[in-house]
């Protein structure tokens, strides 16, 4: 078996389909690790021809961990539910699996699509994140939010891009945007980090300034504004939900 595609889901019907048809004719197995989802994601999965297991939600770190534990190609594909590969990067990627590679690991070039447009500016375009890697080269951390991938080995670049559709609407943030908040004060807290007013209003603003003017967003047009907007917003509300459960847990 060359390939197992790895991808854990909660409530995705959104755009998996989509991500799936993707990799139609690529992988051996497509592994997905599925968190209770109440809308149509399994259902999407297992037509698209994906082996789905159920479990209990563990952070996004030993979620990941679950779904490569359960992998059994040479080579592991793991993506996001909401991420769709292009044309380009799957013969790349079948050009790599099928021998012509220099290295056990690679990093792929990860755009992000913000509200039906891909964003080229503040920091959001060419964010190479690791993605393929022959088994047992990599570890996800067990971080709750934005875990990390840690390998001993040497890696490569794919150029070729991987579209993270990111939010598809304005309310489709903010459905998110609580969840995540909430899980990154809890990694905090996990890790030790205090809240501070530094943190909780100054931050944010260099933030959004960082985004908007250093790293061009405005050229992005609206979508550039609001995403440097909401991200200011969710450094601050997240260093405040970590305020709100430092006072609780001095009660």
């Amino acid at each position: 078996m060359k390939l197992s595609i790895g991808i854990i889901t909660y409530n995705e019907e959104r755009i998996l389909g989509k991500t799936l048809d993707a990799v139609r004719g690529l992988a051996d197995e497509i592994i997905i690790v599925d968190s209770s989802s109440s809308d149509a994601t399994i259902e999407i999965a297992k037509s698209k021809g994906a082996k789905v297991y159920t479990e209990e939600w563990k952070g996004f770190g030993p979620q990941k961990n679950s779904v490569i534990e359960k992998c059994k190609g040479e080579w592991i594909l793991l993506i996001d539910a909401d991420e769709v590969i292009s044309k380009e990067l799957k013969e790349a990627i079948k050009n790599i699996i099928n021998g012509k590679n220099k290295y056990e690991v690679y990093d792929i070039n990860r755009c992000s699509v913000c509200f039906g447009k891909e964003l080229k500016y503040g920091g959001w375009s060419n964010q190479y994140a690791t993605r393929l890697w022959k088994k047992s080269s990599v570890r996800v951390s067990d971080n709750l939010v934005h875990e990390e991938f840690e390998t001993k080995s040497t890696k490569g670049k794919i150029k070729e891009k991987i579209y993270h559709h990111t939010y598809l609407t304005l309310s489709d943030y903010i459905t998110r945007f609580d969840r995540y908040t909430t899980l990154g004060a809890e990694e905090y807290v996990k890790r030790g980090k205090k809240s501070s007013f530094f943190n909780i209003v100054i931050n944010p603003f260099f933030k959004f300034i960082r985004m908007y003017i250093f790293r061009l967003g405005f050229l992005d047009g609206i979508e550039g504004l609001i995403i440097a907007l909401f991200s200011g917003m969710y450094t601050m509300t997240k260093y405040f939900k970590l305020r709100e459960m430092e006072k609780t847990s001095l009660k």
